[in-house]
């Protein structure tokens, strides 16, 4: 088969007849079957490509219905255009292009969740140790209730921009009897929610106290 720098781009896996019909079309593209030409029936290409009639129909059928090639009965195949097998190699780069970039996006997906599962392991190990080393007085999560008029009651942790304000990383939500270890940005404060949280920060409870439950 034609190996050519336009098609460099193809790292997808694609059907047999496929890749039989891009084959073809960089034949014709490159001059090796002139428009006008007939080519044998799909028997001799069958035997060509070393694959069953069926697969050289369903790849003849794709040229064909770009305008590619002419299927004419009794005589065989007529190269109908060059123009359109570049056409048709260009529509198969650009599909490769599309199916690389959902790969890359998809790998980047994955990426993110092992990324975000780290975080959460390592967010409950911090959490684990600091309970572990709150009598001792070496770190321990500090604790804030929400009052009824703070004006991030109904909004999103990721919303409120909790440690561009205050230095503080959330470890915690309690809510009623319920502890919400290493809650995602879409967590919604309540009232009376407990912040659990940690930070090195000066002053660090003046400022999550401030920023908290300063009124609506």
């Amino acid at each position: 088969m034609h190996s050519d720098d336009d098609s460099s781009s193809f790292h997808m896996e694609i059907p047999k007849y496929e890749k039989i019909a891009l084959d073809i079309a960089y034949s014709i593209y490159h001059g090796d079957f002139k428009e006008g030409e007939k080519v044998k029936g799909r028997s001799t290409l069958s035997g060509k490509y070393n694959v069953s009639p069926e697969t050289i129909r369903r790849a003849i059928k794709l040229l064909s219905d770009m305008d590619v090639v002419e299927v004419v009965d009794k005589i065989g195949i007529s190269i109908k255009s060059k123009d359109k097998a570049h056409g048709f190699i260009q529509e198969y780069q650009a599909k490769s292009q599309l199916m690389n970039l959902s790969e890359s996006i998809g790998d980047l997906f994955r990426k993110k969740q092992v990324m975000e599962q780290r975080i959460v392991e390592q967010l409950n190990s911090l959490v684990e140790h600091s309970v572990q080393l709150r009598n001792i007085g070496i770190i321990y999560p500090l604790e804030l209730r929400i009052d009824g008029k703070s004006h991030i009651i109904g909004q999103t942790i990721g919303s409120t921009k909790f440690w561009y304000h205050t230095g503080a990383t959330i470890i915690g939500i309690r809510r009623n009897d319920h502890l919400f270890l290493s809650p995602g940005p879409d967590m919604i404060f309540q009232e009376n929610d407990n912040i659990l949280y940690v930070g090195n920060v000066e002053n660090i409870s003046d400022k999550v106290n401030e920023f908290v439950n300063t009124p609506i």
